[in-house]
């Protein structure tokens, strides 16, 4: 066969998205088993399935559309074995959990006015066009339903600008905030009352630039967490899914056992120091979140003790993480190089490491192995379902 003519066989799809064949050839939109010829044309395979939205692939919310179930789980767990590789590092990595289509409950679309039309949705693949979307497969059936009366409502409020929707799934229902724009005027405030009340809205906020505004909340905001309803406030960083949320809570909670106390690093609005039934130490370093913590911790009860700690500019030394049975940390994406460095000398028996970027993670896990600690095991979450975002929780012991 001349290379003229030649077949490859895509045998794996790379982190950003592409197929590759085994030497080393990429092709965009691939899956493994799919050919791809010497022109680039690609022939698909058993597991190439047709996009089920119209908008694959210009929208930027979704990269693996064409991959089947079993395509995008393997591309889940490659991505954590690649990571973990890249730094001399293997781990039993357990069958990936993925999120059902259509549940996510916490998004960002973007909003245009151009030519007196308002065009909402997500951003076009490596562009800053906005892809009105007419459909959308990972969305909350309950968020999407917004997208319409949002392009309604944004036009009587006479916006002319481009701003952030940031939608969220509250106990109360859907949570908006607006970012980069502000209504005025008494026309506009009732126009968004009328829009809150048609639709049940459980919060309206605006940001335009000196902090969020809240110009609708009839009741509380909440979101519950270990079964306790937490104060939300807006566009907190919540998990994507519930059931993602659930997935990686079992696993934390497996990881740690039965620890009489723990340290929860990154503690958040309290996902898992909610669900834990210890003593906690919650650090984090966002007042607000931490402030949602320890109300709803002292309302119920719960053996709780926030404090506000900047775990970058003051991470937790070896000392004082020798005093926990148990820690629990879940970084943002740059991973916990600081806090790493004490984990890695600390007496803790065992640390649940959740982590939403599988490169950072194996840098932290090479400092924490080569102090003598195992990757007991890895559990990994494809809580943005279609997308090359993994996240996953795993457990390390000495």
């Amino acid at each position: 066969m001349t290379s003229e003519t030649k077949i490859d066989t895509i045998v794996r799809v790379a982190a950003r998205g592409d197929g590759m064949t085994a030497d080393g050839r990429h092709a965009a939109f691939s899956a493994p088993g799919d050919t791809l010829a010497a022109d680039g044309t690609v022939i698909p395979g058993p597991h190439h399935q047709t996009p089920p939205c119209v908008h694959f692939p210009t929208c930027g919310g979704c990269q693996l559309q064409h991959l089947d179930d079993q395509a995008y789980a393997e591309f889940v767990t490659d991505r954590i074995a690649s990571a973990l590789d890249g730094q001399d590092l293997s781990a039993p990595i357990r069958t990936p959990h993925i999120s059902p289509e259509r549940s996510r409950r916490r998004a960002t679309l973007h909003a245009e006015a151009k030519g007196g039309k308002i065009t909402l949705g997500f951003t076009a693949e490596k562009a800053h066009t906005i892809v009105d979307i007419k459909e959308c497969w990972i969305l909350d059936p309950r968020l999407f339903a917004l997208v319409q009366p949002l392009r309604q409502l944004l036009k009587r409020l006479n916006f002319r600008r481009r701003a952030d929707i940031h939608l969220t799934l509250a106990d109360q229902g859907a949570d908006i905030l607006i970012t980069g724009f502000a209504p005025e005027g008494l026309p506009a405030a009732e126009a968004l009352t009328k829009f809150c009340e048609d639709h049940k809205i459980a919060r309206v906020a605006f940001d335009d630039g000196l902090g969020p505004e809240t110009r609708w909340e009839p009741d509380a905001v909440t979101i519950t967490l270990g079964g306790v309803p937490v104060p939300l406030p807006p566009a907190s960083f919540l998990q994507a899914t519930p059931d993602g949320e659930a997935a990686l809570t079992a696993a934390v909670l497996e990881a740690i056992g039965k620890p009489g106390t723990v340290a929860d690093l990154f503690a958040g609005l309290g996902t898992f120091t909610l669900a834990i039934p210890a003593k906690v130490y919650a650090a984090e370093g966002a007042r607000d979140a931490l402030g949602s913590l320890k109300s709803a911790a002292h309302r119920t009860q719960r053996p709780v003790y926030p404090e506000h700690r900047d775990l970058y500019r003051r991470p937790m030394t070896v000392a004082e993480l020798d005093r926990f049975d148990a820690v629990v940390i879940d970084p943002p994406r740059s991973g916990a190089r600081e806090q790493a460095t004490a984990l890695a000398e600390c007496k803790t028996p065992v640390i649940a490491y959740v982590s939403c970027n599988p490169t950072s993670f194996a840098r932290d896990a090479k400092e924490l192995c080569d102090a003598g600690w195992r990757i007991d095991w890895v559990q990994p979450v494809g809580q943005f379902r279609w997308s090359t975002h993994v996240e996953l929780a795993a457990k390390f012991v000495r």
